[in-house]
């Protein structure tokens, strides 16, 4: 059985991507990667375009600014990348060998923009463990202190990744105290969030700690519910 991986890198060869990599001339990692890219099959990497009015109008559409402050903003590689994919030259965007995390949500957050109904970034580790378990954990780099909203369109976020990676999506907001057993403004927050993401339609669990998510024999003596996130 293909683990997650395996089934992206399958529906990767059959949709020929095009990649740009606004970094690879600066990075050997990158230059290996487009290679490997070619090499199995999995999608096709296209050159950095040069500034042009119509990626400036893709940063006008999206951000609402001046058409002469748009042309300056594609001036930057990352912005002029993440442009190519809002006008539909280049399929994916992959950057952040050299550019710190936030530059790269900025640019894409310029030209691109965010997902209707979601109202922040967020990130996620895939997780694969031996016997086979697999899981996504967010958000692991990009959100500091969430509030109980924006918590609920990580979960959102994530088990659409989870829906898309594994096939199935159940979300378990994570605290340092399973249901009641403790109190505090974290724990608040978190089931709030947890309360919001099943009103949207998520099988959602929380505050839960994350043996009681993991473990279905802790969940039981914990009276959580869950075990099996």
């Amino acid at each position: 059985m293909m683990n997650a991986l395996e089934r992206s890198f399958e529906a990767a060869r059959t949709r020929n991507a095009r990649v740009v990599m606004p970094e690879i001339s600066e990075d050997d990692r990158m230059r290996d990667a487009a290679g490997r890219l070619a090499a199995d099959g999995l999608a096709t990497t296209v050159q950095l375009a040069e500034p042009s009015d119509e990626l400036a109008a893709a940063v006008v559409r999206n951000r609402k600014v001046n058409p002469s402050l748009a042309r300056r903003m594609i001036g930057k590689p990352l912005v002029r990348a993440a442009a190519m994919v809002a006008v539909g030259e280049a399929d994916v965007l992959v950057a952040g060998a050299l550019a710190p995390t936030r530059r790269v949500i900025e640019a894409a957050s310029l030209a691109i923009g965010l997902a209707d109904g979601i109202r922040q970034p967020s990130s996620f580790f895939l997780m694969s463990f031996p016997g086979g378990r697999e899981m996504i954990f967010a958000d692991c780099a990009v959100s500091v202190e969430p509030d109980a909203g924006e918590l609920a369109g990580i979960a959102q976020s994530s088990a659409a990744s989870a829906d898309a990676l594994l096939g199935d999506a159940r979300v378990a907001f994570l605290s340092y105290a399973t249901g009641t057993s403790g109190t505090g403004t974290s724990v608040a927050r978190v089931a709030a969030a947890a309360e919001a993401a099943q009103a949207a339609g998520l099988t959602a669990i929380g505050p839960v700690q994350a043996d009681a998510a993991l473990n279905p024999e802790i969940s039981e003596r914990k009276g959580s519910g869950a075990g099996d996130a």
